[in-house]
């Protein structure tokens, strides 16, 4: 037991700080938008929330509401409850089209990223999207939990590793050692907590010893690129049939499900359609949401996504010169605030929270034991004096903790 993880030492560890947030009233809190960016609760607290992982701030945008509403008029149902892989709406066709196009490559509209990456990795650890071969599997020591958890699936089909982020040199010592074995590298392109994988270095790794790349790129779909690709498709010289990305169109995208980029006509098409597990028989994104997708879609195809970037960039900019941590100047949307420990993370959202900014307090399993901090992103609809009235909020409460020696 626990060879591949462990839920109940993660519980142990941060069921503590979960019950403490909740006693803050800093979590199951429930809103609805204001005319504006700001969310309003049933008891009429305003604020802004800094946790939102819309980036480009698509999530409101009239054009994708109103390509949710077509969605359900033209399929005249909700959902069509039956595999895709028997009968699917007309619209996931569609759907898949645009996403083709905006991202160059083959793409497979998925009910979430997680539900993704749920039936491609086990795919993978069987061998047959890396020529009928068990692949060695090596997972990013900070890959994303929806990846993490799919270990003792692909530890139950292959071998399984985990290496240090971002150590290229483990990943080349292990192509190395094992030269007549696939390898698959399994990582987050930009990764939740900040920072991003070295894509570069990878593919030349991949050049030079066959290794194939697995990319959940949720957190820079949209916000990076053109057409907004993300930062791993952005940066990849070619799509080979030996890099597969899924991401969440749940994020930037501003709309909800997820997607399956790989490199067109590759051969294990055919598996991919009938044995990836919820991407064959889950059901699949319902009427609304492929409408949505369409919608924003036409828009990443358009001269206003890049607009809508640069005012990502203008506001992350204005974060940076005011308030620089380890994130700053990279290029992606999230920024990190580091605190001492997850009780000073917790008070300080509390009295972020009253002064009408909410912020995600993150602690162990979230981030390593020992650190803990507060998590912001930042967003194209935001307007200067969001910023600077959040930094004037932390500003002030960091006073206050310094005053008292907390």
């Amino acid at each position: 037991m626990g060879k591949y993880g462990n839920v109940q030492k993660m519980i142990e560890f941060g069921n503590e700080s979960w019950n403490s947030l909740k006693d803050c009233g800093l979590s199951d809190i429930r809103v609805r938008y204001t005319d504006t960016n700001r969310v309003i609760t049933s008891d009429n607290h305003r604020f802004i929330n800094m946790c939102s992982c819309s980036y480009l701030g698509l999530d409101r945008h009239p054009k994708i509401v109103q390509g949710a509403i077509q969605g359900l008029e033209r399929a005249n149902t909700v959902t069509l409850p039956t595999s895709r892989l028997r009968i699917g709406l007309s619209l996931i066709d569609e759907a898949e089209a645009i996403l083709s196009q905006v991202f160059d490559c083959k793409a497979r509209v998925t009910l979430s990223c997680g539900a993704a990456s749920s039936g491609m990795l086990p795919l993978l650890a069987s061998g047959y999207l890396t020529e009928k071969e068990r692949p060695l599997m090596i997972f990013d020591k900070f890959v994303h939990f929806s990846m993490a958890h799919m270990k003792s699936s692909c530890g139950d089909e292959t071998d399984i590793l985990t290496c240090p982020h971002n150590d290229l040199a483990f990943i080349e010592d292990v192509c190395l050692k094992n030269p007549t074995r696939k390898i698959v590298y399994i990582a987050d392109g930009a990764y939740s907590m900040g920072g991003y994988a070295p894509v570069e270095e990878l593919e030349k790794l991949q050049d030079k010893y066959g290794l194939y790349l697995y990319f959940d790129d949720s957190h820079s779909l949209s916000a990076y690129g053109k057409n907004g690709v993300g930062y791993v498709r952005s940066k990849l010289k070619s799509f080979n049939d030996r890099t597969f990305i899924v991401a969440s169109l749940g994020k930037a995208f501003g709309v909800c499900g997820g997607v399956i980029l790989t490199a067109y006509n590759a051969p294990y098409e055919d598996f991919i359609n009938t044995s990836s597990g919820p991407q064959a028989w889950s059901q699949p994104l319902n009427a609304a949401g492929l409408g949505g997708v369409i919608a924003s879609a036409q828009i990443h195809l358009s001269d206003e996504l890049e607009t809508l970037q640069h005012r990502l960039q203008d506001n992350l900019y204005t974060f940076d010169k005011l308030c620089p941590t380890s994130n700053k100047d990279n290029g992606l949307p999230i920024r990190i605030i580091e605190l001492s420990n997850s009780n000073n993370a917790i008070e300080f959202s509390k009295r972020l929270f009253e002064e009408g900014y909410y912020s995600s307090a993150v602690f162990f399993p979230i981030v390593a034991k020992g650190r803990a901090g507060l998590r912001i992103m930042m967003r194209a609809d935001m307007d200067t004096e969001d910023i600077t009235g959040f930094l004037e909020a932390v500003n002030k409460i960091a006073l206050d903790y310094k005053n008292f020696g907390s």
